[in-house]
């Protein structure tokens, strides 16, 4: 049974759509029993972010302010519901790859444990030499409290993934959680479960004032003299069992990854007659497509949570065996992929989009008759409800009336894809019938009607088998139970592999086969799972696998006004209004037909920065609060920044093979942050007039300049989740100096005659819009033009089958074998 991914799957997900507001300021006080004096930083018991209230504070050696400390001394009380429940504190912020600290109470006794999370997943127990030792604690009936000594916790290191928090720059970046499910397995701290917070979460910017670091703290951390081990009871693991990949099946595409770019392509591969197998490491996820998971009140109704839009936002507070394990960031490890989770936002692409971002070969009037392909299977809607009604629409009234007035004009955004300039509409779906629709309920459907598509679930790809720069095969192991172990091949010669797992995925596969920049690649050949089989270095690839890591740089800001009308969809899961219940149901009309939360309008600016590079923003308006601001009457406007942003990150694998986002893409150009602050200056100079709107975020105390200015730079607050980029397409090819590119125009990767990428990680950078259109276009544009490749013929003898930047067949004629002669030279003999 694998651990539950609950507690970081949705708690790191959920401070997605955050942003950190300002740095909070400190409550300085002492412990009356101890004598410590902590800062501290809470929310009051009638929070409405959490219910009971919630503290943590610390305490500093003398010198922190001055030079960074590696240890605090800790004050945490929490909330408890029927003597039940448990809470945890981040001490970088987000959830993954900082080191994390729970706590919970059993009978009178206050159990920690140091956990780090590389992914979404169970964190683990921490791999450093960090230590909790305590001084106090207490435990009644309604709060538990505990004050401890935590040694070398303020730098990290864990599985290759390190980090730490700095003191010496006056504040701390702080997450924090709550929930009041107990632990499972409580009185052993390396083998707790934990479910998913029920009671608030959130993330700080936490000041630190000269009440910090105290003189007396070395007299204080000798009183952490009680060490609280548990009684643990060898609870274990089970192992997942796989089954054998069957002999003598060969195929002409493998297609890796069943998401937007995977499943088009494997419909399109094999309408072509070849045959063609998808594999996807996750599970069947719509009714159309095997699936069955949901709430009590859709069972026998042939519809899962993944059906229903209404439910969509589920994923951020239970994505436990949906969110990929094995990366940092929140990606949609099921069938479907980011289609199956997401709000289903479905844009007809921007022509500017691709002219702008795209080499010849891929611009607008090349890739126009792709986009006329995927428009005319998934048309999207922006009146979901079969019934064409709005549901609570006093939030978009709000907005809409006030950028009209303001100047904005109103479009029909999927009639109107190319006007993107102070224009807003209502938002557009992927939906069709009240439900979910999408590659997963059209290109999915026709491809499982053929005889020559098959589909392996649950099943992941380590790597793919390679002889020099011709790949035979695909080695696969088990997911879950039931999934597939072995190598997989492909068609002697002519068959191919589609790499479609996504931007970290897809990218991870490479890596883990050999393909991209040294020193990830010794990474990988130094890990303990993979090093022992790595591909020699001598068949290595250097390519920028990894880099122009891009994502829609998030800024949150939120409003709030007396006629906008809350609608608690997250109460929709278990216990949704009766009337509202059967309205979908019996006929997929109402709110539930839409997405939650209520996302709309949308809309959209142009910058141009003192660079002379136009810079789009677009706003996505919905109806819930943020930042602290309750829900009731409160919008949050998050503003995302695409094309023409110039900052780019990197990810990175780690030496147990997850992948993390190691240079945060945002914000690197000066100019990017203009276009961010004058957006915000706008929008407040388009609504200054609608009556009786309150600014909460930025309030009117704080200029937009200072507002962006306090925010943290940050995944785990400014990401939009849209990442792109890792494996670039171009015609520069990566492998020579100052090249760019991972792939060619035919998305094939450098270096290799057989292996193809197609997904978000070929973008040149973010578009307009939400991607998921793009991508589903992109694949269809890539589909084409592989087919449209001649069958790849074997060298004859004596000719070249390989070297540094060959681009031929890497595949020697029957009775000779590829030598290499040199770096630059290899030769069939």
């Amino acid at each position: 049974m694998r651990s539950s991914s609950r507690f970081v799957g949705a708690l790191a997900a959920a401070l997605l759509p955050s942003a950190l507001a300002q740095n909070n300021a400190p409550v300085t006080f002492t412990d009356p029993d101890s004598g410590i004096t902590f800062n501290s930083w809470g929310l009051a018991a009638n929070s409405p972010q959490t219910k009971g209230g919630f503290t943590f504070g610390v305490a500093l050696p003398s010198d922190a302010l001055e030079t960074d400390a590696t240890e605090f001394i800790g004050y945490l009380q929490c909330a408890r519901n029927d003597e039940s429940g448990w809470c945890g504190v981040s001490l970088g912020g987000p959830m993954t790859n900082t080191l994390l600290i729970t706590a919970w109470p059993n009978e009178d006794t206050v159990y920690t444990s140091l956990r780090f999370a590389t992914g979404y997943a169970m964190p683990e127990v921490y791999k450093g030499d960090a230590e909790i030792t305590q001084v106090s604690s207490s435990v009644n009936s309604t709060h538990f409290n505990v004050i401890f000594r935590c040694q070398n916790c303020l730098q990290w290191s864990h599985g290759g993934a390190s980090g730490g928090a700095s003191t010496s720059g006056g504040a701390l970046v702080l997450g924090w959680v709550q929930a009041f499910a107990d632990p499972g397995n409580p009185t052993c701290p390396d083998e707790i479960t934990l479910e998913q917070h029920d009671n608030g979460m959130g993330i700080w910017g936490a000041q630190l004032n000269s009440d910090a670091a105290n003189p007396s703290y070395t007299e204080w951390a000798a009183q952490a003299t009680k060490t609280v081990t548990g009684d643990c009871s060898g609870a274990t693991e089970t192992a997942v069992v796989g089954v054998p990949v069957p002999t003598g099946v060969s195929f002409d595409y493998i297609v890796v990854g069943g998401g937007a770019g995977g499943i088009p392509a494997a419909d399109k591969l094999s309408e072509s007659g070849k045959s063609v197998l998808l594999i996807e490491k996750g599970f069947a996820s719509t009714a159309n497509t095997g699936g069955s998971l949901g709430p009590e009140w859709l069972e026998g109704q042939d519809l899962t949570r993944f059906d229903v839009p209404g439910l969509c936002n589920q994923i951020w507070v239970d994505s436990k065996g949906i969110a990929c394990e094995d990366t940092d960031q929140m990606a949609g490890c099921v069938l479907g992929g980011g289609t199956a989770v997401n709000a289903g936002l479905w844009f007809k692409p921007y022509s500017l989009d691709w002219d702008y971002l795209f080499p010849s070969g891929w611009k607008y009037n090349d890739v126009q008759p792709a986009i006329n392909r995927v428009i005319s299977r998934i048309p999207g809607t922006d009146a979901p409800s079969t019934d064409g009604k709005r549901y609570y629409q006093e939030g978009f009234e709000v907005l809409s009336k006030g950028l009209a007035a303001g100047g904005w004009t109103s479009v029909t955004a999927n009639n109107a894809p190319d006007k993107k300039n102070r224009t807003f509409a209502h938002a557009p779906f992927m939906f069709s019938g009240g439900e979910r629709n999408g590659p997963l309920g059209t290109y999915f459907q026709t491809a499982k009607k053929r005889s020559n598509f098959k589909l392996w679930l649950n099943t992941s790809v380590k790597r793919v088998i390679r002889e020099g720069g011709h790949i035979t095969g695909v080695e696969v192991e088990p997911f879950r139970d039931g999934g597939y172990e072995g190598i997989v091949p492909v068609t002697s010669v002519t068959g191919r592999v589609i790499l479609s797992a996504g931007t970290f995925g897809s990218a991870k596969i490479l890596l883990r086969s050999g393909i991209g920049p040294a020193d990830q690649l010794e990474i990988v050949a130094a890990s303990e799972k993979d090093g022992p089989t790595m591909i020699s270095n001598s068949s290595w690839i250097d390519l920028p696998v990894g880099y122009n890591l891009d994502d829609h740089l998030n800024t949150d800001t939120v409003i709030s006004h007396p006629d906008v009308v809350f609608y608690d969809f997250y109460e929709a899961w278990d216990t949704p209004i009766a009337s509202d219940k059967e309205s979908y149901l019996n006929s997929r009309t109402g709110i539930l037909a839409q997405a939650a939360p209520n996302i709309g309008p949308m809309f959209w600016e142009e910058i141009k920065g003192a660079d002379g590079i136009v810079r789009q923003l677009q706003w996505t308006a919905r109806v819930e609060g943020s930042l602290g601001a309750p829900n009731g009457h409160t919008m949050t406007m998050s503003q995302y920044l695409g094309r023409g942003a110039t900052s780019r990150g990197r990810m990175t694998i780690t030496p147990s093979l997850t992948t993390i986002v190691s240079d945060t893409p945002y914000l690197k150009d000066p100019n990017d942050k203009e276009a961010v602050i004058q957006g915000i200056i706008n929008l407040q100079q388009a609504l200054k007039n609608v009556a009786n709107l309150t600014w909460n975020f930025p309030n009117s105390t704080i200029t937009p300049r200072e507002y962006v200015d306090s925010l943290v730079v940050s995944p785990g607050n400014r990401r939009s989740n849209h990442w792109m980029g890792t494996n670039k397409i171009g015609i520069d090819d990566g492998r020579k100096r100052g090249g760019s590119a991972v792939v060619d125009l035919d998305t094939k990767v450098y270096g290799t005659d057989n292996l193809f990428v197609i997904d978000a990680s070929i973008f040149p950078g973010v578009p307009t819009t939400n991607p998921t259109s793009y991508i589903v276009t992109a694949s269809e544009h890539a589909s084409a033009r592989i087919l449209r490749l001649p069958a790849l013929k074997p060298v004859p003898k004596y000719g070249q089958c390989g070297g540094r930047e060959h681009s031929g067949s890497f595949v020697c004629a029957a009775g000779s074998t590829c030598k290499a002669q040199n770096e630059w030279y290899s030769q069939c003999l």
